[in-house]
């Protein structure tokens, strides 16, 4: 599914974050950083979700707050987190691809 969030001043290359492990309170505020950064510097990012082992709802209101507001593809969430997008009803709306590759050549 391709965004059609408007890209921010930098219109280079997407960066790509890939987070490991627990995306919860402890370590959202680094993500959030990073999602930030790379936001800045290209108005979008691409979130390697494959590592991401548990989200809590503090995760989910960064993701879709950074989908309104930027171009954010989500590459290829593990089971838990697709579940979570689904129970909630938000993989509907999220450019969610299956590969890396495929979230770069839009």
């Amino acid at each position: 599914m391709a965004s059609s969030a408007p890209r921010g001043p930098g219109s280079g290359p997407l960066q790509v974050i890939a987070p490991r492990g627990e995306s919860d309170f402890e370590s959202l505020p680094s993500l959030q950083a990073q999602i930030e950064s790379a936001v800045a510097a290209s108005g979008g990012v691409i979130l390697d979700a494959s590592g991401i082992t548990f989200a809590d709802s503090m995760f989910l209101v960064l993701i879709l707050t950074t989908h309104q507001q930027a171009d954010l593809r989500i590459v290829s969430p593990s089971p838990k987190l697709t579940r979570l997008f689904s129970i909630r009803g938000i993989d509907a709306v999220l450019d969610i691809y299956p590969t890396l590759d495929a979230a770069q050549i839009i």
